[in-house]
């Protein structure tokens, strides 16, 4: 989620966050936490979530994502009901810094990138990130090949009908 400020940025996401139904969204939370979620008041901190036979790296997740971005229950529904696996959400600038990190620390050999929205989420992407990519040398700027065989460095293979 890409914004002219961090503050922009999360705004966006915010706002598709709030988009997903609060019904959807509770029962994505109660099998995140293990716990019926439909008891917690919407609109305050999430209370503390008893133990339970459910998966406990989710519970955890869950609370810390809520301590550390002071969520709501209807906002921690929320996103856990959408995406909620890793997302860079920043400027153009500080996405590049956090894949520069990922990829020169050994963390990561490449990114899937999925967009929030089309098309502009593409295009914000393209227009504003991948320029950075290419300005610290990180991502092409062009192929060297003509066709895909060539750019993967893989050999043509015979054709017996020639």
């Amino acid at each position: 989620m890409i914004g002219d400020t961090i503050e922009e940025a999360k705004m966006k996401r915010a706002k598709l966050d709030s988009l997903v139904h609060v019904d959807s969204a509770i029962a994505s939370l109660s099998i995140a936490i293990g716990s019926d979620a439909s008891r917690f008041e919407l609109d305050k901190p999430l209370p503390e979530i008893p133990e339970s036979n459910a998966s406990k790296s989710g519970r955890s997740r869950a609370i810390a994502l809520a301590k550390k971005e002071n969520l709501t229950v209807r906002q921690l529904a929320q996103r856990l009901g959408g995406y909620s696996g890793a997302a860079m959400v920043g400027t153009p600038n500080s996405i590049v810094d956090e894949m520069q990190e990922w990829f020169e620390s050994k963390g990561s050999d490449g990114f899937t990138i999925m967009f929030s929205h089309l098309p502009s989420g593409l295009e914000d992407f393209c227009d504003l990130v991948v320029p950075e990519l290419q300005r610290r040398g990180l991502f092409r700027s062009k192929y060297l090949g003509k066709t895909l065989r060539e750019n993967l460095g893989l050999p043509r293979p015979s054709n017996k009908y020639f």
